[in-house]
């Protein structure tokens, strides 16, 4: 498994099926990117100029919300990911 460095974020992208309200399946470059997915690493947080590390607002597991263009998207044996920096989660869902 990947495991991140310092205050990044390992997600599992969280795919929606969309449909419009009268059920038309919308095609894939129609589609919004998503902005939610599943917390699969977490790094061990950032370093202080002193040195010390803060603790990370997130765990494994989370499901969170990240900003629309956020993170850098990685594939890692056959499987999506997405790479993002803490600061780039808005909340946890």
């Amino acid at each position: 498994m990947l495991k991140p460095l310092g205050d990044r974020v390992i997600v599992e992208v969280v795919e929606e099926e969309e449909q419009t309200v009268g059920g038309i399946v919308l095609a894939n470059n129609a589609k919004q990117k998503p902005q939610t997915g599943e917390v699969v690493a977490v790094g061990e947080g950032a370093l202080t100029p002193e040195g010390k590390r803060l603790p990370m607002g997130v765990k494994v597991g989370d499901t969170v919300l990240y900003d629309k263009y956020a993170g850098s998207e990685v594939k890692y044996e056959g499987q999506d990911y997405l790479v993002l920096h803490e600061k780039d989660i808005m909340a946890i869902a």
